[in-house]
């Protein structure tokens, strides 16, 4: 009777034990669970990007890499010498890096003519990186200056609703209005979503209809 003492207490300890485990195991999952309600119910924040709908070609190829080595050079002074001593590599994507080269550069017209040396559903590709290459331009809210090459994008992709965003803002700074009216338009017809871009444009629209100049 005396020895069956010591082992009551023994396990009656291992059960209080295994009691205060389960209890803070208990607790600790109640926790985690308010958290993750609370969680739940909170907003989420996140931040906006336009969107892009073109095809790009992927960073790294020799393309990319050759647009990367001329950039500095993509410059009204610089970028017909540079192109004939370092043409870019054969195909639609280096035919897209070197108009969007000669686009930044201001030679607009010698771009799209590199666009339309190619097929028809390779233009649309090219035209997709001179998008990108301008993209980046525009966004920083220089439209007077980007507005070229955005209109050159539309010409090959009438679809692209951040070129004709831009296109259109570029050609309300230039008080253009007729012009820009059609672009916003259209970007508001095919992008309804609400958000900067989209009050922007109405914004915008609102002053033209008022008569309201840049």
């Amino acid at each position: 009777m005396a020895n069956a003492l010591p082992c009551n207490r023994s396990m009656q300890r291992s059960v209080n034990a295994m009691n205060r485990a389960y209890y803070i195991a208990g607790w600790g999952w109640v926790a985690i669970c308010a958290a993750l309600i609370a969680r739940a119910r909170s907003p989420v924040y996140v931040p906006f990007e336009p969107p892009i709908t073109v095809t790009q070609a992927f960073g790294g190829s020799p393309a990319a890499d050759w647009f990367t080595r001329v950039r500095p050079s993509c410059n009204d002074l610089e970028v017909g010498m540079c192109l004939q001593s370092d043409p870019a590599p054969e195909g639609w994507e280096g035919s897209g890096y070197a108009a969007a080269c000669l686009a930044i550069a201001g030679r607009i017209e010698d771009a799209r003519m590199t666009l339309l040396a190619l097929r028809q559903g390779d233009q649309n590709n090219a035209a997709g990186i001179v998008f990108n290459v301008g993209h980046p331009i525009a966004d920083m809210g220089d439209d007077r200056s980007a507005g070229p090459i955005m209109r050159l994008v539309v010409e090959f992709q009438p679809w692209n609703y951040m070129a004709l965003y831009h296109a259109g803002m570029s050609y309300y700074v230039l008080d253009q209005p007729d012009l820009a009216r059609a672009h916003l338009d259209a970007f508001l017809e095919q992008y309804d979503v609400r958000d900067g871009w989209t009050a922007n444009a109405r914004e915008i629209l609102r002053r033209l209809e008022r008569g309201e100049s840049r």
